[in-house]
């Protein structure tokens, strides 16, 4: 008997297939495209058990994820979950990012969800599975498949889990210690569905720049009876064997359905194969489309109200100049964070490739656009030392090739890493991206001044960051002395309500280089 695991993984919340940067409805992703792939495969593999999955991360990460959380009415929150429940996922897991608007929030949303979740190793205080059942057996005609789900551990970095009672993570690998031979003992096959990746390659080579966020190599190489593992959290295409277990992973935003199959006989796995189904030339599935139809007109009509007009430009060609030379964009957002936040300095960063920055008027399009993230700011009282050690690390974004500054691959590969680059605004400073990592500041002052170690300033961050998100470990949370609780998109939103007019204006304030020739 065959037996087909049909999956997706970090959706984030796109169920059309746009971006939302133009209002263009053909790109090559989305639930829509994603379900009708599906119902393509269902109707020409009739004689396959075919199961559904999805492998979380579907409640934040679009502008219409950020709308049904935050402004819509309950029509357009039933619309979307509807949306996700019309695929007909039977079983699925729990992302990082489903913690992003709340506790009950997520909880509405499972509650509302048709399919059964499963997550081992989100615990209370007493290490038993807190949202979900922490494995499924599923009986497919007398096979019995079990399935085992997993959170990545790296979700406690996130804003709201910290503040969370009775909620604790356990790592993975312990989970599987746990659970799998008792799956074993019940089941004839065991699936690990991983909202988290690969921190190694096939060789046993790190190609992972966060120790810990990632564990699908450890857990496959020391977990014996695992027959399949579906992954997600890097966006990263995998279709493959590791360890004589079909692994996938199909990117992001329903770029991908993973498909892995299983023959099965006398209740043993003689046969297995990974594989990935690429959307891009389904058509969008009308059931679906006709579903959210009212809830992407209110979208729409939220993001293209106008808020301020703008004096000059506030756009950029190329994400990666932006990076380099100090933006209008940036600068606008670093002074609407001091201005929020009362503080001596702002961090931000550039958080995606699609954006180019606001247009004229500004819209809540425009915002939400360039900050995906539903992030909120904080105030940190920090020391020059510790700044200093934050340029460091996100000087490491940085490397050079033949002379010039380029991104560094371990930012790229496996998984795109943008959002851990920041610029700063209140400083004026240089990174020499040809010097040694840890030795890049070579020029760092306050108001014409020298930084000194023990100079103490505040500064405006997100809280992922303040909390040490991202691997700046000098910034943690017993330095937060100040909190907002609006997310930065409302803060941008309530500056510019306040501001009908906004002058493009840029200091150029930073600089990057890989020479010998710095400015004083």
């Amino acid at each position: 008997m065959k037996i087909t695991l049909l999956a997706t993984s970090d959706t984030h919340g796109f169920i059309e297939p746009t971006n939302y940067v133009d209002s263009g409805l053909d790109k090559p992703f989305g639930i829509e495209k994603a379900c009708s792939t599906i119902k393509s495969y269902q109707k020409t593999h009739p004689d396959e058990k075919i199961i559904l999955l999805d492998n979380g991360d579907f409640l934040e990460g679009s502008p219409m994820a950020y709308y049904v959380a935050k402004r819509a009415d309950k029509q357009d929150q039933e619309a979307f979950f509807t949306a996700y429940n019309e695929v007909g996922y039977q079983l699925g897991t729990i992302g990082n990012h489903e913690f992003d608007y709340g506790l009950d929030y997520l909880n509405y949303m499972m509650k509302n969800s048709d399919r059964r979740f499963v997550c081992a190793n989100i615990v209370d205080n007493n290490n038993e599975p807190l949202l979900a059942d922490p494995y499924a057996i599923l009986d497919v005609a007398g096979v019995k498949i079990g399935f085992l789900g997993l959170t990545t551990t790296s979700t406690k970095k996130w804003k709201n889990v910290n503040d969370l009672n009775d909620f604790n993570l356990i790592s993975e690998l312990d989970a599987c210690k746990r659970y799998v031979p008792e799956i074993r003992k019940k089941a004839d096959v065991v699936v690990v569905v991983y909202h988290g990746g690969f921190e190694r390659d096939h060789t046993g080579n790190w190609n992972d720049i966060n120790p810990g966020e990632n564990r699908g190599y450890d857990i496959l190489k020391n977990i014996p009876g695992i027959d399949a593992l579906i992954s997600g959290h890097q966006h990263r295409k995998i279709a493959s064997q590791l360890f004589n277990v079909p692994i996938v992973q199909p990117g992001s935003r329903g770029q991908y359905v993973a498909k892995i199959s299983i023959e099965v006989k006398d209740h043993n796995v003689i046969r297995s194969e990974s594989e990935l189904l690429n959307v891009k030339d389904s058509e969008p599935d009308q059931t679906i489309r006709n579903t959210v139809t009212d809830l992407s007109k209110h979208l729409e009509a939220w993001l293209d109200k106008p808020l301020s007009r703008i004096k000059g430009s506030l756009t950029f060609d190329d994400p990666f100049k932006a990076r380099i030379h100090e933006s209008t964009f940036i600068e606008l957002i670093q002074k609407i964070q001091m201005d929020k936040m009362g503080t001596d300095l702002s961090a931000t960063a550039l958080y995606n490739n699609e954006a180019h920055g606001f247009e004229d008027p500004i819209t809540m399009r425009n915002i939400i656009t360039n900050y995906v993230y539903p992030n909120t700011l904080v105030t940190s009282k920090i020391t020059g030392a510790d700044l200093r050690g934050a340029l460091e690390v996100t000087a490491q974004y940085f490397t050079v090739r033949h002379g010039d500054v380029v991104v560094n691959e371990k930012f790229i590969f496996p998984k795109e890493r943008f959002y851990n680059y920041d610029m700063y605004e209140g400083i004026d400073y240089t990174l020499n991206i040809s010097k040694p990592v840890g030795h890049r500041v070579t020029r760092l002052k306050y108001h014409g001044k020298d930084v000194q170690d023990d100079q103490v300033l505040t500064i405006a961050l997100n809280r992922y960051r303040a909390s040490g998100g991202g691997h700046y470990p000098m910034y943690t949370s017993d330095k937060i002395v100040k909190s907002s609780d609006m997310t930065i998109s409302h803060v941008i939103m309530e500056y510019l309500q306040k501001h009908p007019v906004i002058e493009a204006t840029v200091n150029h304030n930073f600089e990057i280089i890989a020479s010998s020739e710095e400015r004083n």
